[in-house]
């Protein structure tokens, strides 16, 4: 079982930080190989989810932006990542589940808009959220915009 911190980036340690980066580089650059900007200058305003395992290593991790950020009238989640790992133990969907729980935190009148990878389709559905436009490449990914209302 995985324990779930969310932090603002001003509470997370320059380990949580650097231990972050490591697990979004070694998943959507090593693993998709994929070159694409992590940093993209949206961490300072967003709430970090980590999922810490029983030695508190990050193992799993995402990300919550206010409206404004990513999108002009949504809340959204990204970068949500699981450790390859730790895969199968159903912690992306624990992951999920807190993303948007603080989602709703943040602001409960906003929808919830995601970018999601397309093999990834059917695992957001069953959290609710729907398809919302045609497939499209981010990053030489296919990915679909889906939204969730809360």
């Amino acid at each position: 079982m995985l324990k779930f911190v969310s932090k603002s980036f001003t509470q997370l340690t320059l380990e949580e930080l650097h231990d972050l980066f490591v697990l979004r580089s070694e998943v959507f650059v090593l693993e998709q190989n994929c070159i694409y900007q992590d940093i993209d200058g949206k961490d300072p305003k967003g709430i970090h989810i980590l999922g810490l395992d029983r030695k508190k290593k990050i193992v799993a991790y995402a990300r919550v932006l206010p409206k404004g950020e990513s999108y002009c009238s949504y809340v959204s989640i990204g970068r949500l990542v699981v450790s390859k790992i730790f895969r199968g133990k159903n912690y992306g969907h624990d992951l999920l589940k807190k993303a948007i729980e603080e989602a709703i935190k943040l602001d409960a009148t906003s929808l919830i808009k995601i970018s999601a990878q397309a093999h990834l389709v059917s695992f957001y559905n069953s959290h609710g959220f729907i398809v919302d436009g045609e497939a499209y490449l981010e990053d030489g990914i296919p990915h679909v915009a889906m939204t969730f209302n809360p």
